[in-house]
């Protein structure tokens, strides 16, 4: 069995896709960033951070996804206005999402950070009103979730895994469990 520390309901349900039945904890972590560490440090670091406070024998998966644009690391908005204010840096420019993993197997761990170039359209200011009061944003780095919503309309283009942008690299992570059970 799979033991997921994450609270995303994304997550739960792109493992479940895959992994069927799983067992979700919600890790309890200081998620702010550490002077100086760069957005792909950051992720690493907290996904490491919320597999190592679970106990358990399952496998273990972790993740921590944030936004960077021009270096600044953008996560979930503290409010309405944080989450319109995100939406707008974002408008029409390219940025990039950072997914962290990190997998514990028995003694063995397997850290790796994937990432994802997204491009925005020019967002006018009723279609940030409008995705905003969906409440999407809320609980979503950048303040926004490509995959629900209005969030599909927002991005013109991607270069990369669109699941790393969701918040898990689904099929990296499988073929990583698959190679620390085999080496088992």
């Amino acid at each position: 069995m799979i033991t997921l520390a994450s609270s995303s309901p994304r997550r739960k349900k792109l493992m479940e896709s895959i992994f069927g039945k799983i067992e979700v904890v919600h890790p309890e972590v200081n998620e702010l960033s550490i002077n100086g560490e760069s957005p792909h440090e950051m992720v690493k670091r907290l996904a490491i951070l919320k597999a190592r406070t679970v106990k358990s024998t399952n496998t273990i998966v972790a993740a921590d996804t944030v936004v960077e644009i021009g270096g600044k690391i953008l996560g979930k908005p503290r409010d309405i206005e944080e989450a319109r204010k995100m939406l707008r840096v974002l408008s029409g420019k390219w940025h990039t999402v950072h997914t962290g993993v990190c997998i514990i197997h028995g003694k063995k761990e397997k850290a790796f950070v994937e990432s994802t170039r997204v491009k925005f359209h020019v967002l006018d200011e009723e279609t940030i009103n409008m995705y905003v009061q969906t409440g999407s944003p809320m609980d979503k780095a950048g303040a926004y979730g490509i995959q629900e919503d209005m969030g599909m309309i927002l991005v013109e283009r991607i270069n990369g895994d669109f699941f790393t942008v969701v918040g898990l690299p689904i099929s990296r992570v499988w073929w990583e469990i698959k190679n620390l059970t085999i080496e088992n």
